[in-house]
């Protein structure tokens, strides 16, 4: 019954939001539980008319300590307007958080990192400038404030905010990303520098390294120096180099990838209603779906490995393909260009399962004239090159900011 009774719920809001008249008068949609909306303040909610600008701040308010950064001597969530990434067109709200380093700004105002961060859930609760974020994010975003960089960090379209989170729609996310600079430099004008690099970890890098594409249509008012990115879900329409042996017994063994899946399978829905989740999971897995509709990415992982989920008992599809078939969700999609303009830095783990898509993703912005360098960590997994990369991305950040130019490396190489 409540699965029906949110698909019943989030039905009507769709077909709402379909009609042309409506989208034109660019208003935030009502809450809706389908979609995880819900359970933050009502700094979230913009009451007026959406302005057609993207970048346009909104509002901001002081941030809380306990969900800040303690490299930031002063910080602030915002909310600021961006351009849905599915439609390409109708404007929306999204929400972030902005940390300014201790001391004065220097001249021009400080460089700018704007942060994509990985996947943690499509609730409105799960939004970083809401719930906080992971020690290891915590300590990765202070190594920039300690480097003399300001940090802007959305919380992506449809998260915090009321509306469908496309997930892994890696436009929206760029959109999300690009606009919160602009938003930064309007929350405190003069102080932020238009000197931007943009960093991503995870669905995070993924969404870096498409801003970065998009940047010089979408936003060539900004001057992106450069890209930087961990664990980069890169997924090019041919077989990936093997660098690591694959695991023959993976399908067997419980897996907390596959809490990832069920949001790609509520994106689709958000937009397809003859998605439906029976059959695509298990009767085991099953319940896991609406369960992802409210909780955040760890509740859910413990989840899946509580019911010892393998991809052999959650899927009911051999290959486990049908998970992804979502029409709004691009991460199985091949990027819109790996020719950068300014420079591209790829850090992955050895034992993390993308480091195939690093290697081809190197391989790939070389031959297109991107001037890209590939860093393996060995005995360092998803998470844990994350600040291992720091080592490589920092001096990489110095050179860029400067104007100095990159030596590519493209191949692997630890």
């Amino acid at each position: 019954m409540k699965h029906q009774s949110y698909r019943s719920l989030a039905l009507g809001c769709c077909l709402a939001l379909t009609v042309p008249q409506v989208l034109a008068e660019a208003r935030v949609p009502k809450p809706n539980p389908y979609f995880g909306d819900g359970r933050v303040s009502a700094f979230y909610t913009w009451d007026d008319t959406i302005p057609a600008e993207p970048g346009r701040l909104l509002r901001r308010e002081e941030l809380d300590s306990a969900v800040g950064l303690s490299s930031a001597e002063r910080q602030f969530r915002i909310l600021y307007s961006s351009i849905d990434g599915v439609t390409g067109k109708a404007p929306v709200t999204v929400s972030g958080a902005l940390f300014i380093p201790p001391g004065e700004a220097p001249e021009g105002g400080w460089p700018v990192v704007a942060w994509g961060h990985g996947t943690l859930g499509i609730a409105d609760i799960c939004a970083p400038s809401w719930q906080g974020r992971s020690y290891r994010d915590v300590r990765y975003l202070n190594a920039w404030l300690d480097e003399g960089l300001a940090v802007v960090a959305s919380d992506y379209q449809g998260i915090g905010v009321p509306g469908p989170n496309p997930q892994f729609n890696n436009r929206a996310n760029a959109h999300s990303i690009l606009d919160s600079v602009r938003a930064a430099q309007h929350a405190l004008p003069g102080e932020i520098s238009n000197k931007v690099l943009l960093v991503g970890q995870s669905q995070g890098g993924s969404a870096v390294v498409v801003a970065a594409g998009y940047a010089p249509e979408y936003a060539p008012d900004l001057d992106v120096r450069g890209t930087i990115g961990t664990g980069i879900v890169y997924r090019p329409d041919r077989e990936l180099p093997q660098v690591r042996p694959a695991d023959p017994e993976q399908a067997n063994r419980p897996d907390p990838g596959i809490a990832y899946g069920f949001y790609h399978v509520i994106a689709a829905q958000a937009f397809d209603f003859s998605i439906k989740g029976e059959d695509i999971y298990t009767d085991l897995a099953l319940p896991l779906l609406d369960q992802a509709r409210t909780h955040c990415l760890a509740t859910l992982t413990s989840d899946v490995l509580g019911l010892g989920l393998t991809r052999a008992t959650a899927l009911k599809s051999a290959d486990g393909s049908r998970e992804y078939d979502a029409p709004h969700d691009d991460v199985g999609r091949p990027f819109p260009t790996v020719k950068l303009t300014q420079p591209l830095f790829i850090g992955v783990g050895l034992d993390d399962g993308l480091v195939s898509s690093a290697v081809a993703l190197a391989g790939d912005a070389c031959a297109a004239g991107t001037r890209a360098q590939l860093h393996i960590y060995p005995s360092r997994d998803h998470s844990g090159a994350v600040n291992e990369s720091l080592r490589d991305s920092l001096p990489f950040a110095r050179k860029v900011l400067a104007g100095e130019p990159i030596e590519p490396r493209c191949e692997a190489g630890f």
